[in-house]
């Protein structure tokens, strides 16, 4: 596939995104409710809008051939590239597996060290910091400050004294 069919088809597949979103979106209020402001379907709606308007400049460009991407001949995707995406895609779908498994927190550190560290080849000193800061991070935005519970799994127990400290 070249750069130029790539953009072609990205194009299409984002403004049929986009009238999909617009669509369901309509089925909610998309106009202004008195005394409380815009309706529920109002932001899907005005930025699905706002993605077809730059999906439908995009197609136009790529008829007129103004942008080098719209004239380029050239592979869109080389094998290396592929071979990255292939194995970020199979990092992501191992994450969201073993989270129904294990739990998001073990997950994701399992998925950061796996990333960080053999993906990104960061030093270990980075990927043991971020690998703990960021499930801790997470875990303070959804369970403490939004009050959202993640799937835990069972290493539910493991958190009981974080619970012990949050709610007593």
């Amino acid at each position: 596939m070249t750069v130029r069919t790539a953009e072609l088809v990205m194009g299409i597949l984002t403004a049929l995104a986009s009238i999909g979103l617009m669509v369901k979106s309509a089925e909610l209020n998309i106009g202004w409710i008195e005394g409380r402001g815009p309706g529920s379907g109002a932001w899907p709606f005005w930025l699905s809008l706002g993605m077809l308007l730059a999906s439908v400049a995009t197609l136009v460009r790529w008829f007129l051939r103004v942008t080098p991407e719209s004239r380029s001949t050239e592979s869109y995707m080389t094998r290396d590239t592929a071979l990255a995406v292939g194995t970020s895609a199979a990092a992501i779908f191992f994450l969201l597996l073993a989270t129904h498994f294990i739990g998001l927190y073990a997950s994701l550190i399992l998925f950061l060290l796996f990333y960080l560290k053999f993906i990104g080849r960061h030093s270990w000193r980075l990927t043991g910091i971020l690998t703990i800061a960021i499930p801790v991070f997470i875990f303070c935005l959804f369970e403490w400050a939004l009050k959202i519970p993640l799937p835990k799994e069972f290493t539910e127990p493991l958190f009981y004294p974080v619970y012990d400290l949050m709610y007593s």
